[in-house]
């Protein structure tokens, strides 16, 4: 899935969180933004995933404009996977990944896909298990099969390793990326980590909701950092 914002603006009272952004990213790729807290990092997810709305500009996706009254199928096609797991404590691993496909018919047998995709994240044997049960890396690995389970074209990551130590972090990363390159989707991860950043193929940096920078990773550069070379 390719994604086009065309001079993307989104104002809130007293604060712009986007300001005419222009940003294109091409279909298959991972692409990380970074930036300090408020500078719109989430508010561009928030667009993309059809969570929001812009007060102004287009957002494209494969080339056709973003509107309100697409926003339910678009929705469908994206796969959003969150700083805080959301697991729901009284459900099973296998029921919450199962949630959200339980209210609508699909065209594929649910419980085997969900025990597919916690096999692919290496949680196959603790479908049984309660989410107090698991670690916080065994959560989070819960939490990306629950976003996978419609097969999205596009997966929307907000701080996906923020409440992880920085082993299981790696490890969180190094599997979205390559359940990306196994399903053939478009990434785009919101990230304070540079350690996160160097791993996908591109790096854009917003500030004030304004893009600062946006740059071709090296794949030399992500090597250094897992050798520990280079310092965020």
């Amino acid at each position: 899935m390719s994604v086009a914002l065309r001079g993307v603006s989104r104002r809130y009272p007293g604060l712009t969180a986007l300001d005419g952004i222009d940003l294109d990213i091409e279909d298959g790729i991972a692409v990380a933004m970074m930036g300090p807290s408020g500078a719109g990092k989430s508010t561009v997810l928030h667009l993309v995933g059809g969570m929001d709305l812009p007060d102004e500009g287009v957002i494209e996706i494969d080339g056709v404009a973003l509107e309100r009254r697409r926003l339910d199928a678009h929705r469908r096609r994206i796969g959003f996977v969150f700083q805080r797991f959301h697991l729901l404590p009284a459900l099973t691993v296998l029921d919450n990944v199962l949630v959200p496909v339980l209210p609508r018919r699909v065209d594929f047998d649910r419980k085997a896909r969900a025990r597919e995709l916690l096999e692919a994240v290496g949680l196959a044997e603790r479908a049984p298990a309660l989410p107090s049960e698991l670690s916080g890396g065994q959560q989070q690995r819960v939490a990306i099969a629950r976003a996978l389970i419609n097969r999205p074209a596009l997966l929307l990551a907000d701080e996906p390793t923020g409440n992880l130590d920085s082993v299981t972090g790696r490890e969180i990363i190094d599997l979205l990326l390559n359940l990306r390159e196994q399903y053939g989707m478009t990434m785009l991860v919101a990230t304070h980590d540079a350690e996160v950043a160097t791993s996908c193929d591109r790096i854009v940096r917003l500030q004030d909701g304004k893009i600062i920078g946006d740059d071709t990773v090296d794949p030399a550069t992500d090597v250094l950092h897992r050798l520990g070379g280079l310092r965020p």
